[in-house]
């Protein structure tokens, strides 16, 4: 059963989406159009070299990738509800990764800044990227991912 502790991914193009909500649910996981990759013989070479599990949507990619698993859903529930067919471990927890680049998180101090966009550290949980610097928090849209995880259940 793929877990975010043990997986690391590395998803095309066609599903950055996806890495949002994978990255919010512990995963580490590369878009390959953060990378500046887009043609599938370097896609297949960053697996193999990084070790990464690829995803993708393209069938002739995903046939010539060692471990690679093909998703046939183009809306994210459906990708969502394949990964938890395939077993992966869905579900949201301790925010340790960006969803923005993949960064490591770390919690912010109840007496350090954040931007005045952000909640005081000091009033709820607030994470900062160790990478891209972003300020994290359970708001809105991390509600709003959680619904859709519970919705697939």
């Amino acid at each position: 059963m793929p877990t975010p502790t043990d997986t690391t991914l590395l998803l095309d193009v066609m599903l950055g989406k996806l890495a949002t909500y994978l990255r919010m649910c512990g995963y580490d996981t590369v878009y390959a159009l953060d990378r500046g990759v887009e043609t599938d013989g370097r896609i297949r070479e960053l697996a193999d070299e990084e070790g990464r599990r690829l995803l993708t949507r393209d069938v002739d990619l995903g046939h010539d990738t060692d471990g690679a698993l093909v998703l046939r859903g183009r809306e994210i529930e459906e990708q969502l509800t394949e990964l938890l067919e395939a077993g992966f471990v869905l579900a949201l927890d301790e925010p340790v990764r960006c969803s923005v680049c993949n960064g490591r998180l770390r919690e912010v101090g109840a007496d350090e800044r954040t931007p005045p966009f952000a909640p005081s550290p000091a009033e709820q949980p607030v994470w900062r990227c160790r990478d891209c610097g972003q300020p994290f928090w359970r708001g809105s849209h991390w509600d709003d991912v959680e619904t859709t995880l519970e919705s697939l259940r």
